[in-house]
């Protein structure tokens, strides 16, 4: 493995972690054991992949820096570490065996549309644990009616079971970011948990309810739905999108499939 010091990236998101007490919580978190399939996105200077290795035996990661990667090919066997070279937010993850277990330290460039994408991998995955900035965490665990709760919140909520774990002071990385980092626990949901509703049309009603969050949702959702669906499905048309729970925008969705919106599918359950 090359000597030269590598150089965080801008472009990249990096910031690489090397308080060794940090790692070993993170990875005591993990609890990594041989033969799972535990796949690290972004594994950068190896600092969680060395004890990943050294307690699973074997981990896949997925690195988007060619000068990392190259480094990584230096440390690792291929018995060791299955090294894969692309971008996370483009990576097709059914060529994986399942059950998945996701770990790594996010790019904060790129983390809400990645947590997004996924989602829509969810039912392949046993659990993720993720260190993101502070402020995304606190906003994807917050509950009705804080000042954090929004669209991440309901959209990760209706598919997973999350927690937050720890706070990563900014001393603990290399370079220090501005921010402070948090590690969140994401499992997802059984099938049989999550509700009956089409998918599309529950995107569409949370987004266009948080939209604007002053808004009434008589007036945030009055290009989907009128005074009357809003109301029938359960839900106060003055009231605002952040003091809703889960289970309000699933009846909305409904609502959304039962008015026959053009490219959504009646919803059933």
């Amino acid at each position: 493995m090359s000597a030269t010091p590598h150089r965080a990236r801008k472009r990249f998101g990096q910031n690489f972690l090397h308080d060794p007490r940090v790692i070993a919580r993170i990875v005591d978190a993990i609890d990594p054991r041989p033969g799972q399939t535990i796949v690290e996105i972004g594994p950068g200077q190896a600092a969680l992949t060395r004890p990943l290795v050294e307690r699973a035996g074997h981990i896949t990661a997925i690195e988007i820096d060619r000068d990392l990667a190259a480094r990584l090919r230096g440390e690792f066997t291929p018995q060791q570490l299955s090294l894969i070279e692309a971008d996370a937010l483009a990576f097709d993850w059914s060529g994986l065996p399942a059950p998945l277990r996701l770990v790594g330290n996010l790019p904060y460039n790129i983390s809400s549309p990645l947590l997004f994408a996924l989602a829509a991998v969810a039912e392949r995955v046993v659990d993720q644990h993720f260190m993101l900035q502070k402020e995304v965490v606190d906003r994807m665990v917050a509950p009705p009616g804080s000042r954090t709760y929004g669209r991440l919140s309901v959209m990760l909520q209706f598919r997973y079971r999350m927690v937050k774990l720890f706070d990563v002071p900014r001393g603990a990385f290399n370079p220090p970011p501005q921010v402070t980092s948090s590690i969140v626990r994401m499992e997802p949901l059984p099938a049989a948990q999550l509700p009956r509703v089409d998918a599309g049309a529950f995107s569409r009603v949370v987004a266009a309810a948080f939209g604007q969050r002053r808004k009434t949702l008589r007036n945030a959702l009055a290009t989907l739905l009128d005074v009357g669906a809003i109301a029938a499905a359960g839900v106060d048309p003055q009231a605002r999108a952040e003091t809703l729970g889960n289970d309000a925008f699933v009846r909305l969705a409904r609502q959304l499939g039962l008015a026959g919106s053009p490219g959504v599918t009646r919803a059933t359950g």
